[in-house]
């Protein structure tokens, strides 16, 4: 799977390769909030920008390439949150989203998972979305990010 990334991002990363990575900093809530420590990321215009610069490494950590800078994402579960708009379903980065399965977790959550990965349908959308809830494949939370290869908690 391939993101776009604003042409600013790809100059600098061109023009300053070695700048270290951050790790601990930036988090996605299972709500697809993004956040610093534990404050929620206000402002559009940032939220906007982490969204459309955000993807995953060979490793399956996700990250936000800042400039030259990869800012790498602390999952809350998965790392993308789904929520309808109208009948289209979107990622929390503002991008459409083409569920190719359904799942149900032990947890009552529903995921789908389609090209661009494994996203959480956000609790808001539930209601919304049980009535095409049915005989969906049940799966343990725990084994999620093994099965879709993510990684919740990246480090170096």
């Amino acid at each position: 799977m391939a993101f776009a990334m604003d042409d600013i991002v790809l100059r600098s990363v061109a023009k300053w390769p070695d700048v270290p990575d951050v790790y601990g900093w930036l988090s996605l809530d299972r709500r697809g909030n993004w956040r610093i420590k534990d404050e929620k990321i206000g402002n559009a215009a940032l939220r906007d920008f982490i969204g459309r610069n955000y993807q995953p490494d060979a490793r399956g950590c996700w990250y936000f390439q800042n400039g030259p800078q990869r800012v790498f994402v602390a999952l809350a579960y998965t790392p993308l949150v789904l929520h309808f708009e109208g009948a289209a379903i979107f990622d929390h980065c503002g991008r459409p989203f083409l569920p190719e399965q359904t799942y149900l977790d032990d947890e009552g959550s529903v995921l789908m998972a389609g090209k661009s990965g494994i996203g959480l349908l956000d609790d808001r959308d539930l209601a919304a979305y049980a009535d095409r809830a049915q005989g969906l494949t049940v799966m343990p939370s725990g084994a999620v990010q093994g099965r879709f290869g993510f990684v919740t908690n990246p480090s170096s």
